[in-house]
């Protein structure tokens, strides 16, 4: 196990464990920080998803900023129990979590997301998969952050507006055209 922190918000330096397994890769500190500078550091009223939530480091940063829900989905057991304590831990009833496939995740209630995180595990065509999934998940003015291992110009009807790289790592923020 190792540790990462909170970036910002209420909860920054607060830490979590992450836990080893294969393909997790935390969104490094200096990457949550530019992402947080594109969307602005109050996500007040915002409903977040992070569907491939992994450590759940960008959930917690989001409730960290103030928004209104954050659900997060992750499918492997070891690391959903990680999650489970993690959020805990937090005691912050805004954080939902669901352990199931990202390609099966249903919304509570129908509910539909502002912002959404999609960092999925490299090489096994997860962003193809889950495009067609997005337009029920989101709401109209949504904006996705995606993590890849090649540089994206856009996703279903999402354009990057804005993208940066760290190591191997192809990050992106892509807004509605």
């Amino acid at each position: 196990m190792s540790k990462i922190r909170i970036t910002g918000g209420e909860w920054r330096s607060r830490q979590i464990q992450v836990t080893d397994a294969p393909g997790l890769r935390p969104t490094p500190d200096r990457v949550r920080e530019t992402l947080f500078n594109w969307l602005g550091h109050d996500l007040t009223g915002l409903a977040c998803l992070d569907l491939f939530a992994g450590s759940g480091v960008l959930a917690m940063e989001a409730a960290s900023r103030g928004a209104s829900s954050v659900a997060c989905v992750e499918q492997s057991k070891h690391v959903f129990r990680t999650l489970q304590k993690n959020v805990a831990s937090f005691a912050c009833e805004r954080i939902q979590l669901f352990s199931c496939d990202a390609l099966k995740f249903a919304p509570p209630t129908g509910q539909r997301f502002d912002l959404i995180f999609l960092d999925p595990p490299y090489g096994q065509g997860w962003l193809a998969r889950i495009a067609p999934r997005l337009e029920e998940l989101a709401t109209p003015a949504a904006r996705l952050y995606v993590e890849a291992e090649v540089p994206l110009r856009q996703l279903g009807r999402w354009s990057v507006i804005k993208a940066g790289q760290a190591g191997q790592v192809y990050f992106h923020l892509l807004e509605s055209t």
